[in-house]
């Protein structure tokens, strides 16, 4: 500030912000001076979407403000705080609670809310009277903006410039986009206008508490499901196995609860369960006030019970904690000329529609947008909400990736220049410093064997004899730990991201690509920074001697997986990088048998890979992955590595090691492979005298023995059965996470058959790996530790973020092969395949297509034909369609195409053609 004197450390007196230079925003026509804005707490937690508006700039906010705001959504708070760091907005934070002229005590008898309130119009009037000394031609005012009708009213009482921010919105004529951003603030409990009650009042927070302590509601988080809108879970928190999950069924029961919530529930007496539904139903109604229609659907769903399903039931009583997030969609523009209210669509199914206002009604219809919701009142068949961003046109494929992105919480942007900051500066090299703590490994012949493309190498391996007839086997990852130091911006970016996400035609990095693709990546022929560790083994792969140390290495090939391939195999080639990969490939079969004997699994997914247009990038072709023995050679030594570490840092750190866990699967999961095995579909199949339908048993008691059960699944005239087998026995499984050793006690990896186990291998894409790099170095002492590193507190918490990111990662790669998939079909008319059935539904059938690694639902819904018939013969199901019986592992014919009736949500259709039904 021009007026004020810097203050002295801990003086205290706080200096204004802001007032350095002359503000310059939009025109308003309120306020047609330069002005600042402040906001009070609500306005800021509620329209911030406004405030990051580019056009909005020159606003002041309030130390009473901001530690409101952390207090009540750690989002906003991480989103104000971008806003005043970006030198753009002219965003400034005051620290009133310091300033002595703008500090107050709570009065007697005031409320704390009262309190700030009262600080907040303090400091717009001291704001106003300091502006007045600078001695400009045009008077600055601060401008109070406020939501709240008795805040606003006492202001304008004390003399106070106040408005709404509708009204402030409302008054820049040149921007009148923004008023579809305002968000549409009104309380969950609050009606609008003229509509009759649809819901139940909500229970408030404080009754809600007393009811759970004793038992009356029981608190757990919503799940809605994607194929009845009607429908719903609550997961119930504790440790209560009883009524673990309870089901919610009809409109007035779900609440207005919204997918995730955490919500609390009173459960229904018993004449009052449910079973859960097997009736699919998609809200798509256009009229939101067709109260009667739901009535019907509800009447549908109480018809199709089935009374040995029964499960416990309850209604949603009121909510706990809202988990909105901004959700990606279409517009279903309104039928009614020049109408303001439409219904937007979310992409996901599980989330209501939600009503917004908007004057860009034309210009959105067929965009994909982004809109938040403000609130659900009682009277609204659907929650209230926003307009935040118009994302591009349906179907482009630049639109869907950020679509698929954003829905599945996939942190995207660009790297912030606070990030960048952390980089190492360019031109690069090891320096005599790094040299004194390292081994000096450059002379050996090491290579990496990775997928073709591949840019972030994040491993390299070694193989050679040594003096005693022994072998010196290495494996060297990236040391990324060098480079991302703890607790700096770089650093906690990457932990937030928590792993690399591989989509299609894309790559969102961990790290930011100087490391990704060059410094860390271990490319061949330059010197790079490595971790390794060095086993010494005899020739039946015994392990002898291992060692770990901080290295510098020199690859002297990077290879795909073909390329090693091809060398191990061609007797022309006896170069030491190709005797190095013979060696690595013949310890590694011996390690895979090692593994097998003791339990490990090897299962099996559809997995599939696209060639792209070079010019416009869409897929031309699509097969099944092909794997090598390269493939295997590889991954052999990555777990015996991981593994090697996992006991290194538990020995070291028993407390806080981060480690890698695999639960066994709980034997219901086995019902879908147990019964597939059972079915007399397979019989016809297993002429060979080698399998037959007595001894087709598949045994899940503990992992050796369905890998053994798996092993011996085979059929001369039936190929494929083993791959099914493998690819359901993948459906059962539980989902590997990573824990801290001092939370949990169940170590044991159940897929690897492995006591213990971690992730060392790939820092370059995996944050998990970077704590375990950082606590291998402590241990063999080439680095010193830090306090977050050894608080299983902590760790655990980031184990939970780390578990959440690689799941989101899984999903959205899914999501871009199907996206993919679409735009492959969608230039290919029908096309006739092979398949093989999976599962069998009550209307349905899903195939798998071996050649396309594509699953999909054949229905049988046709209104003029019989409704299929779904029987049960020794637990094993199979539906008849007029008079074919199709069962589990039947091969049919299936045509395939893609359905586009919906634009938002486009699917591959699949009809059978054989056998004809």
């Amino acid at each position: 500030c021009r007026l004020c004197p810097p203050a002295a450390p801990g003086a205290g007196n706080g200096n204004a912000p802001g007032l350095e230079a002359r503000p310059s925003g939009p025109a308003s026509s309120l306020c047609p001076g330069p002005h600042f804005l402040l906001p009070d707490t609500n306005l800021l937690l509620h329209q911030i979407d406004i405030l990051e508006d580019p056009v909005i700039k020159n606003v002041i906010v309030l130390q009473t403000v901001l530690q409101e705001v952390r207090n009540r959504s750690a989002p906003v708070y991480k989103r104000i705080r971008d806003v005043i760091q970006n030198p753009e907005k002219h965003f400034y934070s005051f620290t009133n609670e310091h300033h002595r002229e703008t500090y107050i005590e709570q009065k007697r008898g005031e409320t704390s809310n009262d309190r700030n309130d009262r600080a907040i119009r303090v400091a717009v009037k001291w704001y106003n009277e300091h502006l007045k000394e600078i001695e400009d031609e045009e008077k600055i005012q601060v401008i109070f903006l406020t939501n709240d009708r008795s805040n606003k009213e006492k202001a304008l009482e004390e003399g106070i410039t106040a408005y709404t921010c509708e009204e402030y919105i409302k008054s820049l004529a040149a921007n009148p986009e923004l008023v579809d951003r305002l968000a549409c603030v009104s309380d969950e409990e609050k009606e609008i206008e003229g509509g009759k009650i649809i819901f139940p009042e909500h229970i408030p927070l404080s009754k809600l508490q007393q009811g759970i302590k004793s038992g009356i509601y029981l608190q757990g988080t919503y799940r809605a499901s994607r194929e009845n809108y009607l429908e719903a879970t609550v997961w119930v928190h504790g440790d209560a196995e009883e009524n673990k999950e309870i089901i919610i069924q009809g409109l007035k029961h779900l609440n207005r609860a919204i997918h995730e919530d955490i919500v609390a529930v009173e459960l229904l007496g018993k004449d009052e369960w449910v079973a859960p539904s097997s009736v699919v139903l998609q809200d798509d109604g256009q009229n939101e006030e067709d109260i009667e229609n739901e009535e019907e659907k509800e009447n549908i769903l109480k018809k199709s019970v089935n009374k040995d399903m029964l499960r416990p039931t309850g209604r949603v009583v009121g909510i706990i904690k809202r988990n909105w997030r901004p959700y990606c969609g279409m517009l279903s523009k309104s039928q009614i000329k020049e109408a303001r209210r439409h219904l937007f669509t979310p992409a996901d199914r599980r989330i209501p529609r939600i009503r917004i206002e908007t004057r860009q009604a034309d210009t959105l219809e067929g965009q994909r947008i982004i809109v938040a919701i403000d609130g659900w009142p009682r009277n609204s068949r659907y929650p209230n909400g926003h307009f935040v961003k118009n994302l591009g046109s349906v179907g482009d494929k630049e639109t869907e990736t950020e679509v698929l992105l954003l829905e599945h919480d996939v942190p995207h942007q660009a790297f912030s220049q606070a990030v960048l900051s952390f980089l190492p500066k360019m031109p690069w090299s090891i320096t005599e410093e790094d040299m004194k703590h390292r081994e000096d490994l450059r002379h050996l012949n090491i290579c990496s064997v990775d997928p073709p493309g591949c840019t972030d190498i994040d491993d390299a391996l070694h193989c050679r004899e040594i003096g005693n007839g022994n072998l010196e086997v290495g494996v060297h990852i990236a040391d990324v730990s060098h480079f991302i130091r703890p607790g700096n911006a770089l650093d906690e970016e990457s932990v937030k991201r928590g792993t690399t996400v591989y989509l299609c035609e894309k790559r969102i990095d961990m790290v930011p690509e100087l490391l990704s693709s060059n410094l860390c990546s271990l490319r061949s022929n330059v010197d790079r920074l490595a971790f390794s560790c060095i086993w010494e083994m005899n020739h039946k792969a015994e392990i002898l001697k291992t060692r770990f140390t901080k290295s510098i290495i020199n690859s002297k090939a990077s290879l795909t997986y073909a390329e090693a391939q091809m060398r191990i195999d061609s007797a022309a080639m006896n170069d030491n990088i190709t005797t190095s990969l013979r060696g690595l490939n013949k310890l590694a079969k011996i390690l895979k048998k090692k593994r097998i004997d003791n339990g490990a699994l090897t299962l099996a997914s559809p997995e599939v890979r696209f060639h792209m247009d070079s010019e416009t990038h869409d897929p031309i072709d699509l097969q099944t992955k092909e794997l090598k023995e390269t493939n295997s050679m590889v991954e052999e030594f990555m777990l015996l590595a991981n593994i090697s570490v996992a006991q290194k840092i538990y020995d070291e750190f028993p407390e806080f090691a981060l480690l890698r866990k695999h639960p066994a699967p709980p034997p219901s999961n086995y019902d879908i492979l147990v019964k597939a095995a059972k079915s007399k579909a397979i019989i016809p199949h297993l002429v060979s005298f080698l399998l037959s339908f007595q001894n087709l048993e598949i045994k899940t008691d503990s992992a050796k023995a369905l890998a053994e059960s798996l092993d011996k699944a085979e059929s001369p005239t039936f190929p494929y059965l083993n791959t099914l087998l493998r690819i359901l026995a993948t459906r059962c499984m539980m989902q590997a996470v990573y824990f801290c050793s001092g939370m949990d006690n169940d170590f044991h990896h159940y897929g690897l058959a492995s006591p213990i186990y971690t992730h060392f291998t790939s820092p370059i894409r995996r944050y998990a790996d970077i704590i375990v790099h950082r606590l291998l170095a402590v241990a063999i002492g080439a680095d010193s530790t830090y306090p977050e590193l050894t608080d299983k507190h902590k760790l655990a918490e980031m184990c939970k973020n780390l578990n959440y990111r690689h799941k989101m990662a899984q999903y959205a790669q899914r999501a871009s092969v199907a996206f993919h998939t679409q735009l492959f079909f969608k230039t290919k008319g029908v096309v006739n395949e092979d398949a093989y059935i999976l599962f069998v539904r009550k209307n349905a059938i899903v195939v798998l297509i071996p050649k396309y690694g594509l699953e999909g639902t054949v229905f049988f819904e046709e209104k003029d034909k019989p409704t299929p018939k779904l029987e049960y013969n020794n637990e094993v199901p199979s539906l008849t369609v007029e008079d074919t019986t199709l069962c589990v592992f039947d091969k049919v014919k299936v045509n395939i195409m893609l359905d586009d009736s919906n634009i938002q949500h486009q699917k591959m259709r699949m009809v059978l053609v054989e056998p004809k039904v």
